[in-house]
């Protein structure tokens, strides 16, 4: 076999070998598609997931009207935290446990108090993410190797956008005269797709590849117990001699959480209190959180639930440069920042993205066939055309019988 032809052999096994690699990108891509509107996707299976305004002109109670109704309603439950997911359509989430040990998050009717179901321990959403995000690998000590495996592509994927820029010569023509041949056969529309897709994809692409790629980051400082967090958390347990006592030697009552919130949004301009944890015994404070003017990142505070003192907070002030940059990536990454919008654009880029990946899957692919059965071919006919061996000569009877005299 000559040096080219041993050279086109290694190309083809190199090429069938690369098929099984897109289709984990192509997987990991839909994966993620899906995980970006899960939520939303039960949403509209379960109706207990909906706010259900009981009319047009009712009113979203406050956290503690909520605290309060639920504690009339379920005086068995321990509350342990009320949530507002993003997005006002779905109900409450509020994190309670049984009296026997039960754990669990309920779907509250925001205007009315009302239970409206309870979430199941392991559903869609949580499966489409696991799925997309370490494949279903369970973390044992530190973080799976599916995570690494699955934010691993982030550097090809990155790579494949600066290169497939570079060979796209003048590629910004694409935006002013998009090019989509439906008519000249399936390997020319795959390929003006492939190309259109990824031109009116490129700030999506670079999004979705830096912030895979830090999550590859991330996961090698986690196991590698290096921090580059400036977030000290401050002393919040409560000292004994400071708890207030009423006349039977039981702790105070605690402040509303309206009051609070209201603590909390005094000392944080904007904030838009979405999560309230209340303490967790009669030593811990009450633990505020939401975003404000920037929605990638949540601000907190900590409040005294006997004086309505802020203990401490984090706000966007205290991170670092650095720090403003990680603790973007994630909602950067699934789009869960902005409520429904984001979300639909994130999901349709997510299937564009998909699509490029998929086109070029059957390009490659079929590529790769035809350099096959060409290969083939060749050394079908170099076998045909090869000279044969020649026969040697055969000796007679008499020649035999002289020889063996």
């Amino acid at each position: 076999m000559s040096k080219k032809s041993r050279s086109k052999l290694w190309f083809l096994v190199h090429s069938w070998v690369a098929l099984p690699i897109w289709f984990f990108v192509l997987i990991v891509c839909v994966t993620g598609t899906l995980a970006v509107v899960s939520k939303e996707i039960l949403w509209l299976t379960y109706p207990e997931m909906r706010h259900n305004p009981p009319s047009d002109e009712a009113e979203r109670l406050p956290f503690e009207q909520v605290r309060q109704r639920l504690e009339k309603n379920e005086p068995s439950l321990d509350i342990s935290s009320i949530a507002q997911p993003d997005g006002d359509y779905f109900a409450l989430n509020v994190r309670a446990t049984y009296p026997d040990g039960r754990s669990t998050t309920l779907y509250v009717n925001p205007y009315t108090g009302a239970v409206q179901g309870s979430a199941p321990s392991f559903d869609f959403r949580q499966f489409t993410r696991a799925l997309h995000g370490w494949w279903l690998v369970p973390f044992t000590n530190g973080f799976s190797w599916g995570w690494y495996m699955v934010s691993l592509l982030g550097i090809p994927l990155l790579v494949s956008l600066v290169t497939g820029l570079v060979v796209y010569k003048k590629f910004w023509k694409g935006f002013f005269k998009p090019t989509l041949r439906v008519s000249q056969g399936a390997r020319i529309f795959w390929g003006d797709f492939h190309r259109l897709s990824g031109i009116w994809s490129i700030w999506f692409i670079l999004v979705i590849s830096v912030t895979g790629t830090w999550f590859l980051i991330q996961a090698i400082l986690y196991d590698n117990q290096i921090s580059i967090s400036s977030y000290v958390p401050a002393a919040s347990i409560i000292p004994h001699k400071e708890v207030p006592l009423t006349a039977d030697g039981a702790p105070a009552p605690r402040i509303s959480l309206d009051r609070a919130v209201a603590t909390a949004q005094a000392r944080i301009p904007g904030l838009e209190a979405s999560h309230v944890s209340f303490p967790a015994n009669a030593y811990s404070n009450l633990f505020i959180e939401g975003r404000s003017w920037y929605p990638l990142m949540f601000q907190t505070a900590e409040i005294n639930p006997y004086t309505g003192e802020v203990a401490s907070t984090h706000l966007l002030s205290d991170r670092s440069k650095l720090e403003f940059v990680t603790e973007s990536m994630r909602p950067l990454h699934t789009g869960d920042f902005g409520g429904i919008w984001i979300k639909l654009i994130w999901a349709f880029f997510g299937l564009v993205l998909s699509m490029m990946v998929l086109s070029g899957l059957l390009i490659w692919s079929k590529r790769t066939v035809q350099a096959t059965l060409a290969a083939l071919k060749r050394e079908a006919r170099t076998a045909n055309t090869r000279p044969a061996a020649p026969a040697s000569k055969p000796v007679m009877n008499n020649e035999r019988a002289e020889a063996s005299l």
